[in-house]
């Protein structure tokens, strides 16, 4: 999807979302009547939950033992990456918890069981049933765990194949490209569902449920910032001794690039080119940052969890904090398929209640008309995080110039623009850089 064709499908959304507020407000009844539209979308959102799940990982799975071949710098790369994944998560958790956006909203269809979806099975018995009666059954019976089961069994497999594993796993990305492209399309219909959506829930609440999704929204931008300066921050300095104020500024056009486009992905080339230029070097780059748009997605991370924990706060549901556990680490694995395309990460996010409580996936619907607002933070959060992870690894493998970096932030070696005027093609494909760079 072209990003002008996206900002035109924003402001639809956007625009829905509105006219579903007023009519939620003036006609509580025609809303209710409205709600059909976003049981639809999320629906459709749901068919695609097993194949963008299944292939996302399946992918991700792969071009680990690409990135296990470099050593030392994609070791420590995947280390951190897996670290700041579980510490973004957590901060999504903690900052769900601590306000509880959507308290009071009881979401359309009443308050579920308190009990969790599997309630009545002791261990055993539920780990017997994340195994499918067959590879495809995962997929027709809509058991998301039973899915990710199937997805890293067969992206081990290929990796055991070798040269044969790696044509299967060439095949499987254009699948994945296909999947991603019906999820486009299924995304045109987002301005529908966002309306029913928004007017159901607004005609049965009132005027609490506009602030609810301004405060979830606020919490969000908030939580982010809150990482990048808490945790980001520090580590650049105590690990590189860089400020991140510095590099924040440094970064200056690619951040207002992402802004603009609400996409980490479209600074990709100036990103490593700026981080080369800092004193970053070049292996150090080629694999940490297009690596990191795979795997390092701190801003997608927070979102998955603090937005899980609104739908259930809205329906009236206290997640337990095995529940809450459990739906961490089924995010750290499928959030890998959730990376730059528009609905991924709502898909996802779909896909994690579905696995966890069935009862609350049709509650993501209401996500859909804030959803706009909240990818800046992401984007925002996504680059600045690949960006810090770039200069950590290459501090500690040896690959970042300190003393070059000093005089880089200090403005007296400024970044030659032209080295980009010939509008560079886009970074190559991690697994690529990892093979041949």
């Amino acid at each position: 999807m072209s990003r002008d064709r996206t900002r035109h499908l924003y402001a639809a959304v956007l625009l829905a979302t509105a006219v579903g507020a007023v009519v939620g407000l003036v006609a509580p009844e025609t809303a209710k009547a409205l709600a059909p539209l976003g049981t639809a979308f999320v629906a459709l959102v749901k068919m695609m939950i097993g194949p963008v799940v299944f292939f996302g990982v399946v992918l991700g799975v792969g071009s680990v033992a690409g990135t296990a071949r470099v050593g030392r710098i994609g070791g420590l790369a995947l280390g951190y990456f897996l670290v700041m994944s579980v510490v973004a998560l957590a901060f999504g958790l903690a900052a769900g918890n601590l306000v509880t956006p959507g308290r009071g909203l009881r979401l359309a269809g009443g308050a579920p069981p308190s009990v969790p979806a599997e309630a009545g099975e002791d261990l055993t018995a539920f780990l017997l049933g994340i195994i499918p009666a067959t590879p495809l059954s995962a997929f027709t019976e809509g058991r998301v765990l039973q899915v990710l089961l199937v997805a890293l069994l067969t992206g081990f497999a290929l990796q055991a194949m070798g040269e044969r594993g790696a044509v299967l796993l060439a095949a499987a990305g254009h699948l994945h490209a296909l999947v991603l492209r019906v999820l486009s399309m299924i995304m045109w219909a987002a301005p529908a569902g966002a309306l029913g959506a928004t007017a159901a829930v607004v005609g049965a609440t009132g005027a609490a449920a506009l602030g609810s999704l301004a405060a979830v929204v606020a919490c969000f931008y908030v939580t982010c910032l809150l990482f990048v300066l808490a945790v980001l921050g520090p580590l650049l300095w105590l690990v590189a001794r860089v400020g991140l104020l510095s590099l924040l500024r440094y970064l200056g056009g690619e951040l207002l690039l992402v802004l603009s486009t609400s996409s980490s992905e479209t600074a990709l080339p100036r990103l490593i080119a700026k981080l080369e230029h800092l004193g970053v070097s070049r292996a150090v780059a080629g694999v940490t940052v297009p690596t990191g748009y795979s795997f390092n997605l701190d801003g997608t991370a927070i979102y998955l969890t603090m937005a899980t924990l609104f739908v259930a706060t809205a329906s009236g549901v206290s997640l337990s904090p095995g529940e809450q556990v459990s739906l961490l680490v089924f995010m750290l694995v499928a959030s890998k398929g959730a990376a730059g395309v528009t609905g991924a990460g709502l898909a996802t996010l779909a896909g994690g209640l579905r696995a966890h409580r069935p009862d609350l996936a049709d509650g993501v619907g209401l996500l859909v008309g804030v959803d706009r607002f909240m990818s800046e933070a992401r984007a925002l959060t996504n680059f600045t995080g690949n960006a810090v992870a770039a200069i950590l690894v290459g501090a500690w493998t040896g690959g970042f110039d300190r003393a070059r970096a000093a005089l880089v932030l200090s403005g007296r070696e400024p970044f030659d623009e032209s080295v980009l005027a010939t509008d560079p093609a886009p970074a190559p494909p991690a697994r690529e850089v990892l093979e041949h760079g």
